[in-house]
């Protein structure tokens, strides 16, 4: 767990998650259906050239519907599948079993206010409320392609904070990539970067948000 020092040492009032990489693991291999007839290596070059796509960030910031996308997508890539077959695939790259139990958001949300803010796209919206009972501690969700930004655009982080009703100062940030940590910080917040389980929830119990379950 990668962690930047906080000038106090009160508890937070609000801890606000990625999802992908932190609470819910990404496989891109689960999800090459999208991938028709691509004929690439591997489903990390398959997953890195959807990324790179001059469309990707239109996609993320919510500009293009889903049915545009699978279009897109379809032409791209080769990809035979009709929209409903795709969507289905598309999801698969969320794996089902959270890598964070709903224990641990119950026990948070009872000393804390939580939020979501996640880099992610109408599909996968819509699958992962519809699927993860996790969702239901978090009472602010802000989703790049709801909100017209994506991390590391310090809007984005600013609309969080506000939408969870905390100074910044108040605020963790957890994220499995430095470039997101680092932009929590640079506006005030305590940024944490996600290694593990178990590392969060020692950082947890260190600022008072998680009994010791050992004690």
């Amino acid at each position: 767990m990668g962690t930047t020092d906080s000038p106090s040492a009160k508890t937070p009032k609000a801890v606000i998650f990625d999802i992908g990489g932190v609470i819910v693991r990404v496989n891109v291999a689960r999800a090459m259906g999208v991938a028709g007839g691509a004929g690439m290596s591997s489903p990390e070059r398959v997953w890195s050239a959807i990324e790179a796509d001059p469309l990707w960030k239109d996609w993320q910031e919510g500009r293009i519907e889903p049915r545009e996308w699978h279009r897109h997508l379809s032409q791209k890539l080769g990809s035979p599948l009709d929209f409903e077959a795709f969507c289905e695939s598309w999801n698969r790259v969320l794996e089902p079993v959270p890598i964070i139990g709903d224990e641990v958001f119950r026990e948070l949300g009872a000393r804390c206010r939580l939020a979501l803010l996640s880099n992610t796209d109408p599909i996968h919206v819509a699958y992962m409320e519809k699927n993860f009972s996790f969702m239901r501690y978090f009472p602010v969700r802000i989703y790049s392609c709801r909100v017209g930004a994506r991390k590391p655009q310090p809007e984005i982080y600013r609309l969080a904070l506000a939408r969870t009703g905390v100074a910044a100062g108040e605020a963790v940030y957890i994220d499995d990539l430095e470039e997101n940590v680092r932009a929590a910080n640079e506006i005030g917040m305590l940024g944490w970067r996600f290694t593990g389980l178990p590392e969060l929830e020692t950082e947890f119990r260190r600022v008072g948000l998680l009994t010791d379950r050992t004690a």
